[in-house]
């Protein structure tokens, strides 16, 4: 965007005598102020995106590992093979280079695992660790524009499971630091929102899901996985924007900023703040061969502008 100062108009009533200087001067002068102006340098509006129907709320590109953004998320869920780790400890989770590297790591032989489920029990020793971080209680919205550029290598290996997804604010998993956070999963206050799932085992390379994930009629604290389900595709080796968009009652699943899916009606189920979850587990027992790793180049949440 170029920054221009208040444009002040002079008339001058020409004389005969003047008008040929005039016409040559006002010329001249027209000259000279097309040329200041084509020279001004552009000046970027941080907060702006491209559209600019929107601005951004919160943006983290990984120079470093900020802790005003991100805390480590450590539990226990879906039966997972892998113990979470504080700290980046083993290199679970790794900021370098610019971008974060959340990883999978086998150290060989079994370690005791602090990990805890819902039901109070805690996780066996395991020779798999892992990252995950959250901005639970720190960087949380509501509706908006949610995007993140990740990649992905080797996917479609067995037992890899990393996501890139959201979680209602009043969740009631650890870390629990806030009174309110007493809802269980997916009720609201604590919905779900899958914006980048990839299930090695049971998907192929370069396949991906987004999804939203709503309570079940007739089971509490359970989710329905499958009627939102919306099966994508993309070159998980390479980097891509993975973005999730309120647009009036429906939410919108984008890639590299453009529509590939769409949950109708539930822009309004899904209304409270959300947290940002990054993370990579280890759904079942399948052996490793190398370190799997989700690199994140950054993770920003947009609103939009009121007109």
């Amino acid at each position: 965007m170029r920054f221009r100062g208040p444009t002040r108009y002079i008339h001058v009533q020409p004389t005969k005598t003047m008008g040929r200087q005039y016409s040559t001067l006002l010329f001249s002068s027209l000259i000279i102020f097309l040329t200041v102006v084509g020279c001004t340098p552009e000046t970027h509006d941080s907060s702006a995106t491209a559209d600019s129907g929107w601005e951004t709320t919160f943006f983290d590109d990984f120079d470093v590992f900020n802790p005003k953004n991100w805390q480590d998320q450590i539990l226990w869920v879906n039966n997972e093979d892998q113990c979470y780790l504080r700290d980046g400890e083993h290199g679970t989770r790794e900021v370098s280079d610019g971008t974060l590297k959340v990883r999978v790591i086998d150290l060989g032989e079994p370690i005791d695992c602090d990990n805890m489920s819902k039901q109070g029990e805690q996780h066996p020793p395991t020779q798999y660790v892992a990252g995950r971080i959250a901005s639970k209680n720190l960087k949380e919205f509501s509706k908006g524009r949610w995007t993140a550029r990740l990649r992905v290598a080797g996917s479609g290996t067995n037992g890899m499971f990393p996501a890139w997804w959201l979680l209602g604010a009043r969740n009631n998993e650890p870390p629990v630091q806030e009174d309110d956070e007493t809802v269980c999963w997916p009720q609201f206050g604590s919905g779900e929102i899958d914006v980048f799932e990839h299930h090695g085992t049971a998907a192929p390379e370069d396949k991906y899901v987004a999804r939203s994930i709503i309570e079940l009629e007739d089971e509490p604290c359970n989710g329905d996985w499958w009627t939102y389900q919306r099966d994508l595709e993309a070159d998980l080796d390479a980097y891509n924007e993975y973005g999730v968009e309120w647009q009036g009652n429906d939410l919108i699943f984008l890639l590299n900023g453009e529509e590939v899916a769409r949950n109708d009606g539930l822009g309004t189920v899904i209304s409270e703040p959300l947290f940002a979850i990054l993370n990579f587990a280890k759904i079942d027992a399948s052996p490793m061969d190398t370190t799997w790793t989700m690199e994140v180049d950054w993770v920003k949440h947009e609103r939009r502008i009121a007109p």
